[in-house]
């Protein structure tokens, strides 16, 4: 797909200046309308899918974006729609990742995708328990998760808890109070 090589190339580039600070991950600030929460991407395990997330934060992509699904005890998911419900357009898809050895576990982040297990692009999600049925098993790919909250778990607990119901184009599980991704920052190491 168009979007790999330029994505390789934003890999290999983080991956020469990680061997200088192998233990500095790649910092995601999300300022939401319920508060902020950071998350901190593994470009070790997840390299592609760091890369893309945090290449979507730098590009302004999820800036005026809404959590669209709220599940109370498994996840929170969003970064692929505005406040109207009007889907933003994505880059390719990056390929699946997880096999990583990351498991999806309460405070992961991880890439949402269809039923193709490739095609994970813009939309994420926070765990809000262990969510063990989304790991890859022998017989099928798993989600990739991406990384974890380093800080606002408590702003994830809130999101969580919104109301939720049919609202716009979504039948079931979106916040009927929009919960807003009002800024995304990457607070280091992408260049």
């Amino acid at each position: 797909m168009r979007a790999w090589p330029a994505l390789l190339l934003t890999v290999i580039a983080w991956q020469a200046s990680a061997q200088s600070a192998p233990s500095t991950p790649i910092m995601v600030r999300f300022e939401t309308s319920l508060g902020p929460f950071t998350i901190a991407l593994d470009s070790e395990r997840s390299p592609l899918s760091a890369a893309n997330l945090a290449r979507y934060a730098a590009d302004g992509h999820y800036d005026g974006t809404i959590f669209h699904r709220v599940v109370p005890g498994f996840v929170i998911q969003g970064g692929g729609y505005t406040e109207d419900g009007t889907e933003k357009p994505a880059r390719d898809p990056v390929p699946n990742e997880s096999g990583n050895g990351l498991a999806n576990r309460r405070g992961t982040v991880a890439l949402a995708r269809g039923p193709d297990p490739h095609s994970a692009a813009a939309e994420f999600y926070v765990n809000v328990a262990d969510n063990i049925n989304l790991d890859p098993r022998p017989d099928r790919w798993g989600f990739a998760v991406v990384g974890s909250v380093v800080q606002g778990m408590d702003v994830i607990d809130r999101i969580a808890a919104v109301r939720t119901g049919a609202r716009g184009p979504f039948p079931q599980e979106t916040p009927l109070e929009p919960v807003v991704i009002k800024r995304a920052e990457v607070l280091g190491r992408l260049k």
